[in-house]
């Protein structure tokens, strides 16, 4: 069980996000495409057994598989799990039941949402139908959830092979991984957002080794003692370590190539990471004087520029690469 904050403590909320964008290949974007036209299609094995959804490869040899087969939007429940309480994102906001339906034709589950009153509703065995997006763009949300089918089973209907041909197919995939913490810094960390807050730079002294840590952690990770002696460090620092980035975030509004760079700042003894800015991307380098630069309203340096001092020497900061 977690434990609630002390009164007074920090919290902010802390989503953890990633879109991954990734290519399709011929089966799965053919799978995507015949979502988006509402046709359900699965893979036939050397065996002859239907993998819905389909596979680029024979699971139980490894051979490569091409002959997809279109199945029924109708189906049986094989297995399921009551729902309650649906996060943000899942495809139902009410309570619903997550279900593995063999659809009519196929040899596999595929997992999916059933929309229904309550768990009394649900049972192994149940017949169910898809129930379409009202918008579809080539995605597994194409199915909004399957339903109850109240229709009696009709005759076995065979897969009918299938060309896998639509009209601008679906190659690429953008998955959203996100998780959502409520995040309690502790004492250590909400003193150095305090004094963040008032544009100022601090670290924490190791009673026992003396090193001062940027930004502090409550305890130098060294030799496991708590710090409390807090101290001003910056607002200069030396560059240590740097990359060149050449990749534009998302939602990121800042031009590429820019610079991601480990700062000694004076009076600490451990780099943090900060952007580089005021110069070209190809003149940083190791050694360089920069200072923090704050934009008004703001909890932390909006970039570190250079300072025009001479550079640092080697010695300087060679103990902390």
């Amino acid at each position: 069980m977690q434990a609630d904050p002390a009164p007074g403590s920090l919290t902010a909320p802390l989503p953890l996000s990633f879109p991954f964008t990734r290519s399709l290949g011929p089966v799965l974007g053919t799978f995507l495409t015949g979502l988006r036209e509402r046709v359900v299609l699965g893979i036939r094995t050397p065996a002859g057994r239907v993998l819905v959804p389909p596979t680029e490869y024979d699971p139980d040899t490894g051979a490569d598989l091409h002959d997809l087969v279109e199945v029924a939007p109708t189906g049986t429940v094989t297995t399921w799990a009551w729902n309650p309480a649906p996060r943000p994102g899942q495809p139902l906001a009410h309570p619903f039941a997550w279900v593995l339906v063999r659809l009519d034709g196929a040899d596999t589950a595929l997992l999916h949402a059933l929309d229904a009153p309550g768990p009394h509703a649900v049972r192994t065995g149940q017949r169910v139908r898809i129930r379409w997006a009202a918008e579809r763009t080539g995605a597994i949300t194409d199915i909004a959830c399957f339903t109850p089918d109240p229709a009696p089973p009709a005759s076995p209907r065979p897969p009918t092979p299938h060309p896998g041909t639509f009209p601008d197919p679906v190659t690429t995939l953008t998955a959203p991984a996100r998780l959502d913490y409520t995040h309690t810094p502790g004492r250590a960390q909400s003193r150095h957002l305090a004094a963040l807050a008032r544009h100022e730079l601090t670290g924490e002294r190791c009673p026992a080794c003396a090193k001062v840590l940027v930004p502090p952690r409550g305890a130098c990770p060294t030799c496991g003692v708590a710090t409390t002696d807090v101290v001003p460090v910056g607002p200069r620092g030396t560059v240590t370590t740097f990359c060149i980035v050449n990749i534009k975030a998302k939602d990121l509004a800042i031009d590429v190539p820019y610079v991601y760079a480990h700062i000694l700042l004076d009076g600490a003894d451990l780099p943090l990471h900060g952007r580089i800015d005021g110069i070209p991307h190809d003149q940083v380098r190791m050694g360089l004087r920069v200072e923090a630069v704050w934009t008004p309203g703001t909890r932390h340096p909006a970039h570190y520029r250079p300072t025009g001092e001479p550079d640092a020497p080697y010695t300087a900061y060679e103990e902390h690469l």
